[in-house]
């Protein structure tokens, strides 16, 4: 017996060095691109609410990450302003602001993040990184040296994120509506956080699942006697786009959501206007988080809209818009703006969203 273990000892210490060779000179295997999943355009049901032509002037352009839809609208010799939306609803969400900006002569450009509407969902980490660049390369593809830069909610903080990592493509002011980037763990949900849990996108990945929100999605469908847009597509993207729901749980755990303190306060470092729009009654994105991005951008401009929520720019469509062509179009720094609104609205939205009463999640 004590000859056996000698010899397995033995065996043992050839064999270790042999090993430890193999690791330190053997090659990982080739990178390959990332897996792309589909978008929208794959879903029939989404085409009658939101279609890929919901704005004029729609096109797509391939990066390395996927297929962008985008839209540009308005006279191409106006101010240029880019929309950048939310954690979760796509470009629709702009639909009584766009068309009405590009109507005053601005040259707006919006497009669908990845993993949203009609952009397809890299299967890749959804970090700040992610977003910034692909609007730099998309405004690198429609030849736009600068522009305005117009966030929502997290889409705030890609507009913060990109003002301080592309300066050079700002044109000198951003608007941050609702803005996120700097919330804190304790003010996501345990839900939130169960959810974007890499268990539970596991699970939610497996067939049998997205097979029974398929169909958890088509039976509420027809219960609905009326539709609107904004809900369906919030009701649509996580039961039909296989990796919508893996892309909001990867931004909200490493995305724009929160820790872009460092982004916020060095916009003090460049010649940016800032223009922060906020509700005091928001429960998404509570209002005190208007403040704290005002102490990290002391000179920010702050417009605070009491009672407003989160789907501000739905409940108090014709204030933000007021609050934003004003701040567009005033050349050098604003000082009246929190304490002054215009005394007949320049703002002539479509025909108003159904709205049930209920704060859209726009983080």
């Amino acid at each position: 017996m004590p000859g056996r273990l000698a010899v397995s000892l033995l065996a043992a210490a050839a064999v270790f060095p042999a090993c430890l060779v193999y690791l330190l000179i053997s090659f990982p295997y080739s990178p390959t691109p990332p897996v792309v999943h589909a978008s929208l355009s794959t879903v029939p049901q989404a085409w009658s609410v939101y279609s890929e032509d919901f704005y004029p002037g729609g096109a797509y352009v391939s990066f390395p990450h996927g297929r962008v839809r985008y839209w540009l609208m308005g006279p191409e010799d106006g101010n240029k302003v880019v929309l950048v939306h939310g954690l979760s609803i796509p470009s629709i969400v702009w639909k009584n602001f766009a068309p009405v900006l590009a109507s005053h002569g601005y040259h707006v450009l919006l497009y669908d993040l990845y993993g949203r509407g009609y952009s397809d969902a890299p299967q890749v980490t959804y970090d700040v990184s992610l977003y910034t660049t692909q609007l730099a390369l998309l405004m690198q593809h429609v030849h736009w040296d600068n522009a305005h830069i117009v966030g929502l909610s997290m889409g705030g903080g890609v507009a913060a994120a990109f003002a301080t990592q592309f300066p050079q493509l700002v044109n000198g002011k951003v608007s941050l509506i609702a803005s996120a980037g700097v919330i804190e763990d304790t003010d996501i949900s345990r839900t939130a956080k169960i959810m974007s849990s890499p268990l539970t996108q596991s699970v939610s990945s497996l067939p049998p699942f997205q097979y029974y929100m398929r169909r958890l999605a088509n039976s509420s469908s027809l219960s609905q006697t009326t539709v609107d847009p904004i809900q369906e597509i919030v009701r649509l993207q996580p039961a039909h786009l296989p990796y919508f729901n893996a892309a909001v749980a990867s931004s909200l755990r490493d995305g724009p959501v929160r820790g872009l303190e460092d982004s916020f306060a060095a916009l003090s470092n460049f010649p940016i206007q800032v223009l922060l729009i906020h509700g005091t009654s928001d429960k998404t994105v509570p209002y005190k988080y208007a403040s704290k991005i005002l102490t990290l951008v002391p000179h920010a401009h702050l417009l605070t809209i009491d009672g407003a929520g989160h789907d501000i720019i739905i409940t108090h469509a014709t204030r933000v818009f007021d609050a934003l062509v004003q701040f567009l179009s005033t050349k050098g720094h604003m000082h009246t703006l929190t304490h002054s609104r215009t005394s007949q609205s320049h703002f002539q939205p479509p025909p108003p969203i159904r709205n049930d009463g209920g704060q859209h999640v726009f983080v």
